[in-house]
């Protein structure tokens, strides 16, 4: 289905642009009206925001300008503090790429962002539409920068149904018919049209700029759009993981292989992930070491992209640090390592404090916590 004419529709850059100056939101990556992005501000945040939420991505984005200013910081940064620095934010192949594209623009680039869709695309972990989206809010060039709100918007504006994926080129085509000449303010006044206005689910309406042209709402099938393609069943995999401490406390952590799932990330001594989990026996065999092993209540849950994982969690308490690989990290710096969110959650439950580990103060009272459960990013 051909993408109907800017000229068709006159009035909606124009009405939609004349919302987002009233009502545009504040935030901390945005530059002030009037005044041209940052193209390093823009990146980063556009990185930290794949697959992530304002909510999530706005203390992260604080923390690395506050130690990472510029580019140049960024790039002569070692890897592993930007990992931990990262921790929790999840898709951690994002800050891989964040650091390898840092170094390449300070060291090819001269510190220099490239200033189209078509150059950006060459640093690593930039996409078409963080290209786009980039190449929109600092230089203003005419791009469609789609994002989950975009297409929301777009796919409702003009009652696309097929479903997700294959709507997305048709999806590109509609709004590329309407970018005007302010790019950069229409990409972001469509990312918070779907933020506030045009949500996933009961979207306000009567408060959009659209409403009277919308075809979605005219038919009364808003909420159905955009129609999403069947989910596809999980495969679930289970295994062991050992935490062990020494007298001070201190908790043996690993470094994961350099590619891969949580690559160069921190983690207790796992066993394998297979589809059920070892006998006592079994994990005896897996652990790193003989000790006095004892099997933590409960487990430990987190979703992958393409898996579930199960986690079961054994605890030792040695007298003397046995010579193995690793590291030994004190508690009180257990915040500030590479440390994925999944990982964390073993730990915490290693440790048995049954409660934030991670937190600022100690705990006044504890309690045995049966079950963790560690939310997909």
């Amino acid at each position: 289905m051909p993408p109907r004419r800017q000229s068709q529709k006159p009035g909606l850059s124009a009405e939609l642009l004349a919302w987002y100056d009233v009502h545009r939101r504040v935030l901390p990556w945005r530059a002030p009206r009037g005044q041209r992005a940052d193209p390093y501000r823009v990146w980063l945040s556009e990185i930290m925001l794949q697959q992530t939420t304002v909510q999530a991505v706005a203390a992260y984005y604080r923390k690395f300008l506050e130690r990472w200013p510029t580019v140049r910081d960024l790039a002569a940064a070692p890897q592993d503090d930007v990992l931990a620095a990262w921790a929790g934010l999840g898709y951690y192949a994002r800050a891989r790429n964040l650091h390898a594209a840092a170094k390449l623009v300070a060291s090819q680039m001269g510190g220099k962002f490239p200033v189209t869709a078509a150059t950006l695309r060459e640093l690593p972990g930039v996409g078409g539409y963080t290209a786009g989206a980039i190449a929109a809010i600092v230089h203003d060039e005419r791009q469609a920068a789609m994002d989950a709100n975009a297409e929301r918007v777009i796919a409702r504006l003009y009652a696309v149904e097929t479903p997700m994926p294959k709507a997305k080129p048709e999806l590109h085509a509609h709004c590329m018919a309407l970018v005007p000449a302010r790019s950069g303010d229409f990409a972001q006044a469509l990312m918070d049209l779907g933020s506030a206005i045009c949500t996933p689910k009961r979207p306000a309406c009567e408060n959009c700029p659209w409403q009277a042209q919308c075809l979605a709402r005219k038919r009364g099938i808003q909420e159905q759009l955009p129609v999403k393609a069947p989910k596809m069943v999980r495969p679930l995999k289970r295994g062991v993981a050992f935490v062990v401490t020494d007298t001070s406390g201190a908790v043996l952590l690993r470094k994961r292989p350099d590619k891969g799932l949580l690559a160069a990330m921190l983690e207790p001594p796992l066993g394998p992930w297979e589809e059920n989990f070892p006998s006592a026996a079994k994990a005896m065999q897996q652990a790193p070491f003989a000790a006095y092993w004892k099997k933590r209540v409960g487990l430990v849950r987190h979703g992958f992209t393409h898996f579930e994982l199960e986690i079961e969690v054994y605890a030792a308490a040695l007298a003397k640090r046995p010579k193995t690989a690793g590291q030994w990290v004190a508690p009180e710096k257990l915040r500030d390592v590479a440390l994925p969110t999944v990982m964390r959650k073993i730990v915490e439950l290693g440790l048995d404090e049954g409660g934030p580990l991670f937190t600022a103060k100690p705990r006044q009272e504890k309690k045995r916590q049966t079950t963790i459960s560690a939310r997909k990013r």
